[in-house]
């Protein structure tokens, strides 16, 4: 009995310190995943939005084509000879884009 009330006097401020650790961790995960992830997601957004006729891109499956045409969340694109439909956000980025490493 003696050694617990003398642990509960040499850590004073213990309950503090917890508490500022439970309050990091949820601000390590916003700045570490959930803040860049946005990030990535708003620029993906953008650049889906700004597809046109002609533009080259990968698709998804590693296709490369070109755009014959843009309607709302549709795209017809250019594979040889055929034209192939496909959704907008099947497009992984333009093929004049350098690749860029993904975490």
């Amino acid at each position: 009995m003696n050694f617990a009330l003398l642990q509960q006097a040499a850590a004073p401020g213990g309950g503090m310190f917890q508490i500022v650790i439970f309050a990091a961790i949820p601000l390590m995960f916003y700045f570490m995943m959930i803040r860049p992830q946005n990030k990535l997601r708003k620029q993906q957004e953008e650049r889906l939005s700004k597809l046109k006729s002609g533009d080259e891109v990968i698709l998804q499956g590693g296709l490369f084509g070109t755009i014959d045409r843009v309607e709302d969340k549709v795209i017809y694109v250019k594979l040889g000879n055929t034209v192939v439909k496909a959704r907008r956000n099947a497009v992984v980025q333009l093929a004049t884009e350098p690749e860029q490493q993904q975490a």
